[in-house]
């Protein structure tokens, strides 16, 4: 773990570049960040039956959450909340064995924050911004000077510290994160409406017509789900929202709107504190279709990804198994065990079968003759002999029946599994008539 380097005032920092690729100052130590994963995430269909969107696994080894606390970690943040609802217990598991390494005795934490009816004993959370309400009192006790709030369902890699620092300097109450986009998809966000210096001053939700950024016309400024706000502000606003009736308990729907014509919030540009883009387009994904998370999935197996695993300045941390290295088994012709263009995980044995353009998950056995193609394949799955997957989303521990085809036939899948409008099927265990014998 990095060392953290605290500036020499207590309630600011002093704004100068550093020279590694952090962040990490005084203002960091002294922000709370509380992560919303309570979401099912319905668009990615049976692949959230049994787990939250967060704990989805994601690129071989991870799970999408990892990517919200890993850039907590990274950018010096570590007194962290993970607020859970739905069918949590998977996503618990994980952040039990995994994220257990920060040490409590320096104030250093993840916290689990699931639903506990701690204001109504009628109801759980009502939206994004009644999560955070019903866990004031343990924010509170931290007394931060900042509170981080972050959406934990998607896939980027940013220096929470540098938006910190802007929304000192800035002088805000709020500062919200958000994505350069084209206007034709901007439709599908919260557009933030700014001046010249990007102060918000409208902010709508999946607007028809959305505002451009002044001197873009073709550009819209969209909502990543990051917001930083002063803590004392927060509470006072949190307060007022659930007193106030009608209210959806949203940040987007509420609090923001309510906000933007009152106080001083800011828009925050990625682009100012993504890591790792220097060649490219800043690296934001929401994998909440099935499309989506195959398409993402599948650009980790391009020779030069635009997400970058290999990065040590700025690791993605998770739980990880103890598995044996990844096997190859058998030379024949016609029997080969190999992989092209593709990940495969730890406890991985390939034995006399062929992989091209796919991720494999950790324990995946692939038998004799069988050929899997761009495809993404969940832990624990075991694909039978002469089987043919291709442009599939294999669920965790299912069992691919000898001699199975499937995305070879869209319509005969359909009758069975899950085909997404571009054609990618998905297959779970239940569709198989497999129980599942473990959490996912």
């Amino acid at each position: 773990m990095p060392e953290i380097t605290p500036c020499p005032q207590q309630a600011h920092c002093d704004m100068r570049e550093h020279t590694d690729k952090r962040f990490i100052s005084q203002l960091t130590r002294n922000t709370f960040a509380i992560i919303l994963a309570g979401g099912r995430g319905s668009r990615l269909k049976q692949l959230t039956d049994f787990r939250a969107k967060p704990a989805v696994p994601f690129a071989g080894k991870f799970r999408i959450l990892d990517f919200a606390l890993s850039n907590c970690v990274n950018s010096g943040i570590r007194k962290i909340g993970v607020a859970t609802q739905y069918k949590a217990h998977s996503l618990i598991l994980h952040i039990q064995r995994g994220w257990n390494f920060l040490d409590g005795r320096f104030g250093e934490f993840v916290q689990l924050l699931p639903a506990q009816q701690q204001i109504d004993e009628t109801q759980w959370y009502q939206g994004t911004a009644d999560a955070v309400f019903q866990n004031m009192r343990f924010l509170r006790h931290y007394q931060p000077e900042y509170v981080l709030v972050i959406a934990g369902d998607h896939i980027y890699k940013m220096d929470y510290g540098r938006m910190l620092a802007s929304h000192v300097k800035k002088q805000a109450d709020m500062s919200v994160a958000c994505l350069d986009v084209p206007l034709d998809e901007a439709r599908e966000f919260g557009v933030m409406g700014v001046d010249d210096q990007d102060r918000v001053i409208d902010f709508v939700e999946k607007p028809q017509h959305p505002p451009s950024i002044p001197g873009q016309p073709g550009r819209a400024l969209a909502s990543m789900g990051v917001y930083i706000f002063n803590a004392k502000f927060l509470f006072e606003q949190l307060e007022r929202d659930a007193l106030t009736n009608g209210s959806s308990r949203d940040f987007g729907k509420d609090i923001i709107p309510h906000i933007v014509s009152r106080y001083r919030v800011f828009a925050h540009r990625f682009a100012d504190s993504c890591v790792g883009s220097d060649d490219h387009d800043p690296y934001w994904r929401d994998v909440g279709t099935i499309d989506a998370y195959w398409e993402a999935n599948m650009e980790m197996t391009k020779v030069t990804p635009e997400l970058n695993l290999y990065d040590k300045d700025w690791p993605i941390w998770t739980y990880q198994e103890q598995l044996p290295p990844a096997k190859f088994v058998f030379d024949d012709e016609g029997r080969r065990g190999m992989a092209i263009d593709s990940l495969v995980s730890g406890g991985c044995i390939i034995s006399g079968a062929e992989v091209k353009r796919s991720l494999l998950f950790s324990s995946v056995g692939v038998h004799s003759w069988a050929k899997v193609e761009d495809s993404v394949i969940l832990p624990g799955v075991v694909v039978g002999r002469h089987a043919r997957l291709r442009r599939c989303v294999i669920d965790k521990l299912c069992r691919i029946p000898e001699g199975m085809e499937i995305g070879i036939d869209p319509v005969e899948d359909a009758k069975r599994f899950h085909v997404s409008p571009k054609g990618i099927t998905l297959v779970t265990p239940e569709m198989l008539g497999q129980g599942a014998a473990a959490p996912r």
